[in-house]
């Protein structure tokens, strides 16, 4: 069974006909994903700003530019092709040179590398609520190509957690008996 093929198949129907309204839940899930892309890539546009490693730079564009503004971009326009009424949406931060700010005032690099996973995570898992509490087949469809592209980019970027020390995991639980 291929995952993609399946989902596929399941809105083909819907791709040519007539689409019922988009319902309450269904807006307030796609409005959520927008605010939380938007928000969550003015982050990275900061962190672009300040981060010292230049992978964790390249990592940062990559994920503006291949994961967070296509999907940020397709929200805006199915959101607006729907008829639903947007906020003002916050300008994109400047590219700058602020290395200079005080230690202490500014994220080191690992901590925006935990930041972005964190991040990464909490979209993978609110693409999978968008995802279940879809009504209609097309919008169920953006969100699983949401989670893909954050999972995608999310094990690129977990192989540069690693190789710099950066990841963070749970210590390993060894019981001293035996549970019963």
């Amino acid at each position: 069974m291929n995952i993609l093929e399946v989902l596929n198949d399941t809105i083909k129907p819907f791709l040519d006909g007539e689409k019922p309204p988009l319902n309450v839940g269904e807006v307030m899930n796609l409005w959520f994903y927008l605010t939380a892309t938007e928000q969550t890539m003015r982050g990275e546009q900061v962190s672009f700003n300040i981060a010292l490693d230049p992978e964790l730079k390249e990592k940062l564009q990559e994920v503006i530019n291949d994961v967070h503004r296509p999907i940020f971009e397709e929200l805006i326009a199915f959101l607006n092709a729907e008829g639903v009424p947007l906020t003002e949406l916050s300008p994109d931060k400047p590219v700058g040179d602020f290395r200079d700010i005080p230690e202490g005032s500014r994220l080191s690099d690992e901590e925006i590398a935990s930041l972005l996973s964190f991040n990464l995570v909490l979209g993978i898992n609110y693409a999978c609520r968008g995802l279940t509490e879809a009504v209609r087949p097309d919008v169920a469809l953006m969100f699983a190509k949401f989670q893909m592209k954050k999972l995608t980019f999310a094990i690129t970027l977990k192989d540069l957690l690693v190789r710099r020390g950066w990841l963070k995991a749970p210590p390993y639980f060894k019981p001293e008996a035996p549970v019963r």
